[in-house]
């Protein structure tokens, strides 16, 4: 028998039609002799119908032993189902069908953890998921997972083309340019001692690209960090890489605006507003404490500083003193904090160096804590106006050098602000999605145990024109052509218009990041070579596929949007890798591992 439909096909319409299907047991059920077994594919699901009375005995007997899992292929007839007995729950929900013909394809074991109930297969320990990887594909929750990562990159394809755009693939057997995150290497069989690195990103290809005059270049791009990992990180991951030849920031944020405005068409059939709001980064920072901001809320952070230079609170005076600001804010109808709550958001202020948390609580009336005794009444009254202060707020402080103060906030902003939502107290609608682009980095940070700067995004990053004479004489002024687009909290990707005069870059390597000559040369040698060559101007972008795809999905995390994910220890559990390998292949790379192996 070959299928005729696939399991989410057949509806009213087809009834007396006789069809072949193939799929996997999802669920088996014996209602007094006649059996009902669900067949599910990666479509959706269709009931059969086994009926002593319609059936071959056999068919039945063979059917009613089936485990959930086993793959079958049946004919039969349509028929409508009878009444009140309709699930609406499926779209084949209207019909069944009574099987005539059964083949049992493949006869499946005991599951190590069952499937067709979705709560009790999301509370199945993730470890044993990831280990039988190919059962937990099945689920229907991951499976749309995959049909959605398959639909975003052909629309991603189909708007490149229509944007003029030539996918190139670019290699990830690279060189080894250690100034960003740790690299994975590849030994050289041919080259004793010497390794390829696998390429956290095609940063310089698609450069050269440029150089080469493709003019509009995108990619899928496999990439490769060996970094602690998290939600969403994974030790290789896709991005869609772009690079564009004469263009400036503008024309990025309208051709990803474009981009995402397609994507969420497609995938949820939502419009979404362009164009995005564009916020400096040092707004983004005074306002949200953090650099990629989730403005689905208020609880914006405000500053105080200028109320609290001459205050009897010497922890505040004393702040301002130093050079430093006084920021708070508001976290509405959090008076009820628990104890634990607020240790928890004290050790974040200390986290950064901070010897403790100012707070007020707003109870009965009654502004409580240690603090208020030492605030003038124009200073209790700045409050109240600045941060609208109310019964049942808590009111939480930082006093440190800007930045802290910022990241304090920020981070005790987002902590809040889920208790708050847990409590119902904070309401953020489904399908809202705010984005934005933060614009205006700062070039430049300042490694203090190093005593150097080194570059916020990546050392080919452009500097604002107007602040490209500051680099050597004032580096910390010099604002980069670099921009994040973000939406809900998730940064979902970044880029920047590019330096392409080697001079400049070469000034930068060399004078700003303190890389020697002989470094600059071993390292990007042949890109400042090919920029003496005619390099355009150009720019680009890079967006998370993966974090863009789980955003799309509501996953908590990446690896339920990835296919084959590695945990958290970035190992993978199914193959069991990484692994050992023969002496004979470590010999042919001139190879001594001295790590002990491990047991077997």
């Amino acid at each position: 028998m070959k299928r005729t439909h696939h399991c989410n096909e057949l509806r009213l319409g087809q009834a007396g039609e006789e069809v072949s299907l193939s799929g996997w047991v999802h669920s088996c059920r014996d209602l007094g002799g006649v059996i009902f077994i669900d067949v599910r594919d990666r479509e959706g699901r269709t009931q059969l119908v086994f009926d002593p009375q319609e059936t071959d005995a056999n068919l039945v007997g063979i059917a009613s032993k089936l485990h959930s899992e086993s793959v079958i292929t049946v004919s039969g007839k349509v028929r409508q189902r009878p009444d009140e007995t309709e699930n609406t729950r499926i779209a084949t929900g209207q019909i069944e069908v009574v099987v005539d013909a059964l083949v049992v394809d493949n006869r499946a074991e005991v599951l190590p953890f069952q499937i067709d109930d979705p709560e009790t297969a999301a509370k199945v320990n993730e470890e044993l998921r990831l280990q039988y990887r190919y059962v937990d594909l099945r689920r229907p929750e991951i499976m749309r997972n995959m049909q959605l990562r398959s639909k975003v990159a052909t629309a991603t394809r189909v708007f490149m083309e229509e944007e003029g755009f030539l996918e190139v693939e670019t290699p990830t057997l690279f060189k080894s340019t250690p100034e960003g995150a740790r690299e994975f290497l590849v030994p050289s069989r041919v080259s004793p001692g010497e390794f390829y690195a696998l390429p956290q990103s095609p940063q310089q290809f698609k450069q050269i690209l440029m150089c080469s005059g493709v003019d509009k270049y995108f990619q899928l791009a496999r990439c490769y960090r060996d970094e602690d990992l998290r939600a969403d990180r994974q030790p290789e991951f896709t991005q869609v890489d772009i690079e564009m030849s004469f263009v400036e920031r503008e024309d990025i944020y309208g051709l990803i605006e474009g981009y995402l405005k397609r994507v969420w068409k497609v995938a949820l059939d939502i419009d979404i507003p362009t164009p995005f709001p564009r916020v400096p980064y040092h707004e983004v920072m005074d306002r949200w404490g953090i650099d990629k901001p989730d403005t689905r809320f208020e609880m914006e952070i405000v500053d105080l500083t200028e109320n609290f230079v001459s205050s009897e609170f010497k922890v505040f005076s004393g702040a301002i003193a130093s050079g430093g600001v006084v920021k708070a804010l508001n976290a509405k109808g959090y008076a009820c904090v628990t104890q634990g709550q607020m240790e928890a958001m004290t050790e974040t202020a200390k986290s950064f160096g901070a010897k403790g948390l100012a707070f007020i609580k707003v109870e009965n009336g009654e502004w409580k804590s240690p603090i208020v005794k030492f605030f003038s009444d124009a200073e209790k009254a700045a409050l109240e106006d600045k941060l609208g202060i109310e019964e049942g707020d808590l009111i939480l402080f930082a006093a440190d050098e800007w930045l802290n103060a910022c990241e304090i906030l920020g981070k005790i902003r987002l902590y809040a602000a889920g208790k708050l939502k847990d409590l119902g107290k904070l309401e953020m609608a489904e399908g809202q999605f705010n984005f934005l682009w933060v614009v205006d980095f700062p070039l430049l940070a300042f490694d203090k145990e190093m005593n150097r700067w080194y570059s916020s995004h990546h050392p080919f990053t452009s500097p604002v024109v107007d602040d490209i004479p500051n680099l050597t004489s004032d580096p910390k002024s010099v604002r980069g052509q670099h921009y994040d687009i973000v939406v809900n909290g998730v940064e979902l990707g970044g880029g920047s218009i590019r330096i392409h005069q080697p001079d400049l870059q070469k000034t930068v390597f060399e004078e700003v990041l303190q890389l020697s000559s002989e470094v600059t040369q071993a390292r990007f040698g042949y890109m400042l070579e090919a920029f003496k060559y005619g390099c355009p101007p150009h720019g680009g972008i890079a967006l998370g596929f993966d974090r863009l795809i789980a955003l799309l999905c509501g996953a908590e995390s990446i690896r339920d949007v990835v296919a084959f994910p590695k945990t958290a220890k970035g190992s993978c559990l199914m193959t069991d890798s990484p692994a050992g390998v023969e002496p004979r292949q470590l010999k042919d790379l001139h190879i001594d591992v001295k790590v002990a192996k491990k047991a077997e």
